[in-house]
């Protein structure tokens, strides 16, 4: 890549995915982002920002990535809603037991999902793994498919605006930024899924003592 702004070789799997973007343009943004949301292993995130970057240097409408990465988002994730909330429930019924997930698991981890479900499913977005299984984990939860739409919706806005964004103005410091990014998101990733053990470890003690109080 020789445009003034931009190095010559973009970093890591920005490069490699070159070729892809120069053949499909954005087609390739719109098939990877929407596979990668409902559970394939794509780089649909990492489409996204040189998508943004070959916007920045004129390649590509800015606002036209943005927007199609967005609907692919959403539409992707309630592809994967739509897997959980047909075949996860009956999967976990019939073999859960033997990975110890019994109904009154799952109903905990339903309303667990319903209490908080919102800001997850906008965190999750954000996270790499989560943002793969988002939809599944949500379809097979339980929660009502308007609210999931409603919350994953502003989570793909956010995400698509924030990529789009840092690639659309990075010029010649993506590769510090793309360096940057790729030695902090394990350690993100990592807090994150401490945090929401930890709150689901507090709503099943809470759900215990409020099942003690009222045998009492």
């Amino acid at each position: 890549m020789t445009t003034a702004g931009v190095p010559q070789q973009l970093p890591g799997v920005l490069h490699s995915l070159e070729p892809t973007l120069n053949h499909y343009g954005y087609l390739a943004v719109v098939g990877l982002v929407l596979f990668e949301d409902f559970g394939l292993p794509v780089p649909g995130e990492t489409i996204l920002i040189l998508a943004a970057v070959y916007a920045g240097t004129g390649r590509l409408n800015v606002l036209l990535v943005g927007l199609l990465g967005f609907l692919a988002a959403v539409l992707g994730d309630n592809i994967g809603f739509a897997i959980g909330h047909v075949g996860g429930q009956r999967l976990i019924k019939r073999y859960g037991r033997y990975i110890f997930l019994t109904a009154d698991r799952i109903d905990r981890t339903t309303a667990f999902f319903e209490r908080h479900g919102g800001w997850i499913i906008i965190l999750a977005r954000f996270i790499e793994g989560l943002r793969q299984a988002n939809g599944i984990i949500a379809g097979t939860s339980g929660i009502r498919w308007a609210r999931f739409l409603a919350f994953n919706a502003i989570g793909a806005a956010l995400w698509a605006a924030t990529w789009t964004s840092v690639g659309y103005f990075a010029g010649n410091h993506i590769t510090t930024i793309y360096n940057a990014a790729s030695r902090y998101s394990t350690y993100l990733a990592i807090a994150v899924a401490m945090l929401l053990i930890g709150l689901i470890a507090r709503h099943v003690v809470r759900a215990r003592k409020a099942r003690a109080r009222a045998a009492v």
